[in-house]
């Protein structure tokens, strides 16, 4: 969650300075990469031994995380961003199949719900644990590599589950993968499906890839700095910096509100058919999404990541349950494992959205220097981000507060919103049209 202000956050408080566009690159084909190679990734497995490739991915995984702060270029930042990508792939199928495969059909709700509680508990405290030290993003990787690092110990304790060994070469069995795909995409409906669900993942990683980087640059937290630190002082302390909350802070309540009430919300909707249930939930979440991106009022922002997150709730679950249940009984387990799809799809267009559609419309940085060179001010090369605005503010004579708000109520960077709205609305129709017309016909 921190990353996507390292890489553009300014160079004077360890920022790289990356545009918007290479932000989006980075985190959009890094985090779609994540998700597209498990496929392969849970063959190479399900071949060699899963202690073993978990082995290999705690390698990688720590070393990539040593490795990110020596690199300031964007080939370099890419190219390391990709290989932890390689480490996260491989671990990722590893515990999803463990689970399945030492629970059985009275236990297998209870093992994947400790699961996903742990995965979203993780979600909150890692950006908790690592916002401590974000004055210093080379402690921050280090201490995340310090942290993998304890799955070593955690390893010596792995039983191997049972699993049918392959005796395949690795060659045939990735060929197979392959050819599995094409069969998959034989099937115009679950395509379709896939397509539309595409949509909803695109909005979703709008919360990591560009709603950190919106509050950093816009939102005035500093009402909420005052609330924590006139009632609970310490979080003040810790995650607040010259009278403003860090953006990170606010952008993790949502794995907070999805602690706190996923049992109840999905109680909710647990005997509500996945299609509607899908369709309300990207509905209100296309709502809750926008309406973070429309303020500079703080607790407006936090009231919309809790309807934003009461639609990922509701529609995330039903997403997977859904594929569960389209599929025929030969073909359940090839269509869960290529679910991904609509992921690996989300984030490469969220990558584009939040990167070149944020550099033109909303990244304060671009539209600061559009207003400089518009009144023909003269600032001088190589300045930070932060003493080029601090700058232009001088110039302007106004504070930057003022300035602020004047890109704002000139340049409109609020108008993303419109954008997601849209992404997120059109899903849901897709969706609605698509149970009208391929399912119910």
């Amino acid at each position: 969650m921190l990353f996507a202000n390292y890489l553009t956050g300014s160079s004077d408080v360890g920022g790289l300075e990356f545009t918007q566009t290479q932000k989006g690159l980075i985190m959009g084909v890094g985090t779609g990469i994540l998700y597209f190679l498990p496929v392969l990734t849970g063959s190479i497995a399900d071949k060699y031994g899963y202690k073993r490739v978990l082995l290999i991915a705690f390698i990688i995984y720590t070393s990539a995380f040593i490795l990110l702060p020596l690199f300031n270029t964007f080939a370099g930042v890419f190219a390391m961003y990709l290989y932890l990508a390689v480490g996260a792939a491989l671990f990722k199928p590893i515990i999803q199949a463990t689970v399945a495969k030492t629970t059985t059909n009275n236990t297998s709700s209870i093992g994947f719900g400790i699961f996903y509680m742990m995965v979203n508990i993780g979600a909150f405290f890692g950006p908790m644990i690592t916002l401590l030290y974000k004055s210093n993003y080379e402690l921050v990787f280090y201490i995340s590599a310090g942290v993998v690092a304890l799955n070593f110990i955690l390893l010596l304790f792995y039983r191997e589950p049972g699993r049918t060994k392959s005796t395949e070469t690795l060659s045939s069995t990735i060929n197979q993968v392959f050819k599995n795909i094409w069969l998959v995409l034989h099937d115009f409906k679950f395509v379709i499906f896939l397509l539309i669900v595409a949509g909803f993942w695109t909005m979703y990683y709008q919360l990591f890839f560009t709603l950190p980087v919106f509050v950093t640059q816009w939102v005035d937290t500093s009402n909420l700095y005052d609330f924590f630190n006139t009632y609970i002082p310490v979080v003040a302390k810790e995650y607040g910096s010259h009278g403003n909350m860090e953006s990170e802070f606010i952008v993790n309540f949502d794995a907070l509100f999805i602690i706190l009430f996923q049992v109840f919300i999905s109680a909710l909707v647990m005997k509500k058919k996945s299609l509607n249930t899908m369709i309300a939930g990207f509905i209100i979440a296309s709502i809750g999404m926008a309406l973070t991106l429309v303020t500079q009022n703080v607790i407006f922002v936090l009231v919309a990541i809790l309807i934003f997150s009461i639609g990922e709730m509701a529609a995330s679950p039903k997403i997977t349950e859904y594929i569960g249940r389209i599929a025929s009984s030969d073909k359940k387990a090839l269509y869960m494992g290529y679910s991904f799809l609509p992921v690996f799809l989300g984030s490469i267009f969220a990558g584009f959205i939040s990167g070149n559609v944020y550099q033109s419309m909303s990244d304060k940085h671009a539209l600061l220097v559009k207003e400089v060179s518009l009144r023909g001010f003269i600032i001088p090369d190589g300045l930070s981000s932060n003493k080029y605005f601090a700058e232009a503010a001088s110039q302007m004579n106004l504070s930057q507060r003022e300035l602020t708000n004047y890109l704002w109520n000139n340049y409109h960077p609020s108008n993303i919103w419109i954008v997601i709205i849209s992404i997120g609305l059109f899903s849901a129709l897709c969706l609605w049209l698509y149970n009208r017309f391929l399912i119910k016909a």
